[in-house]
């Protein structure tokens, strides 16, 4: 009878049509398994459940007494990213929807005390005094960033993970992205929320015209497809993203888009653009830039807009390229940049993808062993190019190929949490080729029914951090509004 249940609940899974019908059949899984005893004890081995209790119990008591100073020290000392274990990936995998129940109940009195100090009802703690508080907390906490690889003609896979987190309100504000993922991310930070459904709708992503020429087309062994020409991404970047500069995009949107773009020429460094390092940029041509695979498209010029607002040429005597080549995943840089600690990542990557997983969730003996010949495989691949430098040097094509083929192989393409893309038995001259409708659409729904599974960790671990984002920003307003509101009485 159970299994009869649990395979019913799996159907139902595979067949719902949102997230709202998948999570009810989840739920009912774990509830015919006998999974909801799991997460309704506290015992487990993969986090302090004792000391969890005892803070849960402790803020409980603080906020029924309305100590508010009591609150607010409670807070100071429990307020840290993966608290006791909280974040295992172990406490995720067990059940097909949520986790333990001690785990959320406590994250949600943390959200509920940040909400209640921040709130007008607290009057006997300053203004000033809250504010360096949440600051701090922040600092403390760390931030969550969304990471989209490099992906070419898969980036609809990316716009279907966005989908799935956008609608349930649990898209990060800072997002990376580079290649076909550079795309998504402009999109995204380039549109106030009510116009960003919109691009969720697969007849919204495609050239009518250029539908008719990849029908009408062949395109060898591979069947039909038209590898889309340099004037065509333009084109289609030029129609989805408006001509604004990083830091335009940033106070339109309040989304912290960043854009990775790899040098065409040797003894330079790839570059992270974004409005705090390269407010002035275009972003048009970052991700034109970031596009543009070496060896298939022209490096490109990024472009700035200068002082008097004219459009100028960045750094003119530099030319850039492919970003995935040398930071698909640039979660180092975004931790220096935000205080960036936790990284969900869309994976995408036709040259990753059918290798990736998501480590954490494979400790066993096998995966100990392969995981020990990659990093071997790695060690020889290094040591080889190393000692053959001198040899490769009279052959700069091929010397570039072998430091390029290094940086691909030398990244890591995982976060904290992982949304690969399936393997897909798609031909290879769909990589960089026009897509149709119902192609569009099929990556889209790939991409939300990956994201599925995912999304109440994703909700669990971004709570906290999403909160105190909320708050911070509301206050810094506050204090904003009130300096101009100062200035203006001091100039009268």
């Amino acid at each position: 009878m159970i299994l009869n249940t649990t395979l019913k609940m799996e159907k139902a899974m595979a067949q719902a049509e949102n997230y709202s019908d998948w999570s009810d059949a989840a739920a009912a899984h774990d509830r015919a398994s006998g999974v909801d005893k799991w997460k309704k004890s506290d015992e487990s081995k993969h986090f302090d459940y004792v000391s969890i209790r005892r803070r849960l119990r402790r803020l409980v008591k603080l906020s029924k007494a309305q100590d508010n100073a009591g609150l607010l020290y409670a807070l100071n000392e429990g307020i840290h990213g993966n608290m006791d274990g909280m974040g295992n990936d172990r406490l995720h995998q067990k059940a097909k929807f949520g986790t333990k129940k001690l785990i959320e109940d406590y994250v949600d009195a943390i959200v509920n005390a940040l909400e209640y100090l921040a709130s007008d009802k607290v009057d006997d703690i300053p203004f000033e005094e809250k504010l360096d508080f949440f600051r701090r907390a922040q600092h403390c906490y760390g931030r969550s960033a969304f990471l989209m690889s490099g992906s070419g003609a898969f980036l609809y896979f990316h716009m279907g993970v966005v989908k799935a987190l956008w609608q349930e309100g649990l898209l990060p504000q800072i997002m990376s992205g580079s290649s076909g993922g550079s795309i998504v991310g402009a999109v995204i930070s380039t549109h106030v929320d009510k116009d960003i459904p919109s691009f969720f709708d697969p007849e919204n992503l495609v050239d009518d015209h250029a539908e008719e020429i990849v029908a009408s087309s062949g395109f060898g062994l591979f069947g039909n497809a038209k590898r889309l020409t340099t004037d065509e991404i333009r084109g289609r970047i030029n129609n989805m993203i408006p001509d604004l500069t990083f830091q335009e995009a940033y106070e339109l949107t309040g989304r912290h888009l960043n854009v990775s773009v790899a040098p065409a020429e040797k003894h330079q460094t790839a570059r992270l653009l974004n409005a705090i390092a390269s407010p002035n940029v275009y972003i048009r041509e970052a991700v034109m830039a970031s596009c543009a695979v070496p060896g298939v498209f022209p490096p490109v010029t990024l472009a700035a807009k200068d002082h008097n607002g004219a459009r100028k040429p960045y750094l003119s005597n530099r030319k850039w390229v492919d970003g995935s080549v040398t930071h698909d995943l640039p979660a180092k840089r975004l931790a220096r940049l935000y205080g960036v600690n936790h990284h969900i990542v869309s994976q995408a990557n036709p040259l990753v993808t059918p290798f990736a997983t998501d480590v954490k969730q494979l400790r066993n003996p096998i995966s100990s062993i392969r995981n020990a010949t990659t990093s071997t495989m790695k060690a020889w691949l290094n040591a080889n190019v190393e000692i053959m430098h001198k040899p490769l040097s009279y052959f700069p094509r091929l010397n570039s190929l072998a430091n390029m083929t290094l940086s691909v192989i030398n990244q890591d393409y995982t976060g904290d949490i992982n949304i690969i893309r399936p393997t897909m038995f798609w031909s290879p001259a769909k990589i960089l080729s026009d897509l149709k409708v119902d192609e569009i659409a099929e990556l889209i729904q790939l991409g939300e029914r990956t994201t599925w599974p995912k999304i109440e960790m994703v909700r669990t671990q971004t709570k906290i951090s999403q909160t105190l984002d909320r708050i911070l920003f509301d206050y810094e307003t506050e204090l904003a509004h009130d300096h101009a509101a100062l200035m203006t009485r001091q100039i009268a």
